[in-house]
C-alpha cells in the first residue's frame, strides 16, 4: 500500500454528443495521469445527457463494449492511474443499468450497477433504469482499498457502512446530483457524513451544468473538506495518506465501537 494516494476528481458538463463527452475524459484522463493521479473519480453521466427527456437515457445508452468504453478504457493504457466513470448500458427489458466503470492500463477492472435508485423529489429513474441486486464493490487501487457508490447511493449510511465492512479506506462516488432547493446542502451534508462515520475518504465527482450542482470534493476522515468545485467545470486534487487514516481511526474509533452489524441481504429487489 503506498503511503500516499493521490486523487483527481473530474467535473465536466456532459452534452447529448456522447463523442464529445469521451473527449473531454479523454482530456480529464491526461490530465489526471500527466499529475500522477493513482485515482480519477468522474461523473455519473459521464457518457450522455438527457435532462428534459428522460427516457432518452434508453437511446443514449451504450454496451459495455461500445464505443464509448472502449475509448475510456483504452485512454487508460500505459497508465497506472484507476479511472472511474458513469455510464448507461442496455437491458433486456428495454431499460438500462446505470454502470460504474473502473479501468486501468487499458482493461476493466471491475463494474458496479447502481443499486438505489432515484425516485425521489418527483423523479423516477426506475422508470427507465434496472436496479443492480450486486454486491457493494471494493476494487484495489495502488494498494488502497477504494468502495464504489453512485450518487443516490449516499443516502443509505448502510451502504457506505457495507463498503468499509468490506475494508474500504476510500469512497469513490460519482454523481449527477439534480439542482432543487437544499439539494446543495444534502450533497455537502451526504458526503461529508459518509467519510466522518466511517472514518474514510470520499472522492465525489458532481457532473455540472444546467441540470446539476457540481461541487465535486474531497473529504478526509475526520469530515474536512479537503478539496471542492464549484459549477464549473474543473479538475481536483487531493492526497488520501496512510498515517492520517490511521489516526482518525485511532482518534475516532466508531468502526470499533459500533454495536450493531449491517445486513448485506436486499431489503427488495425493485
Amino acid at each position: 500500500m503506498k503511503s500516499q494516494l493521490r486523487i483527481a476528481v473530474g467535473q465536466f458538463a456532459s452534452a447529448e454528443d456522447w463523442s464529445g463527452n469521451l473527449k473531454t475524459c479523454h482530456e480529464l484522463i491526461d490530465a489526471a495521469a500527466a499529475g500522477g493521479a493513482d485515482l480519477l473519480v468522474l461523473p455519473e453521466g459521464s457518457l450522455s445527457l438527457f435532462v428534459d427527456e428522460p427516457a432518452r437515457i434508453r437511446e443514449a445508452a451504450q454496451p459495455l463494449d461500445g464505443p464509448f468504453v472502449r475509448g475510456l478504457v483504452e485512454r487508460t493504457r500505459g497508465s497506472s492511474t484507476t479511472v472511474i466513470a458513469g455510464v448507461h448500458v442496455p437491458e433486456a427489458d428495454g431499460r438500462v443499468a446505470n454502470v460504474l466503470v473502473a479501468a486501468r492500463d487499458g482493461e476493466v477492472v471491475a463494474t458496479y450497477v447502481k443499486l438505489h435508485l432515484y425516485d425521489a423529489f418527483g423523479r423516477r429513474e426506475s422508470d427507465n433504469v434496472v436496479p443492480g441486486t450486486n454486491a457493494p464493490v471494493v476494487i484495489d487501487c495502488a494498494g488502497w482499498k477504494v468502495g464504489l457508490m453512485t450518487c443516490y447511493d449516499v443516502r443509505f449510511p448502510e451502504m457506505a457502512r457495507l463498503l468499509a465492512d468490506q475494508g474500504a479506506q476510500v469512497l469513490a462516488l460519482p454523481s449527477a446530483w439534480v439542482r432543487g432547493p437544499a439539494k446543495e446542502w444534502h450533497w455537502e451534508v451526504m458526503v461529508t457524513a459518509r467519510a466522518l462515520e466511517n472514518t474514510c475518504y470520499v472522492a465525489a465527482s458532481g457532473e455540472c451544468g444546467r441540470r446539476n450542482i457540481g461541487a465535486s470534493m474531497v473529504v478526509d476522515p475526520l469530515g474536512i473538506t479537503r478539496a471542492r468545485l464549484g459549477d464549473a467545470p474543473g479538475l481536483l486534487w487531493a492526497d488520501a495518506d496512510a498515517d492520517e487514516l490511521a489516526s482518525a481511526r485511532r482518534t475516532l474509533p466508531v468502526l470499533d465501537n459500533r454495536r450493531f452489524a449491517v445486513d448485506p441481504r436486499l431489503e427488495r429487489h425493485a
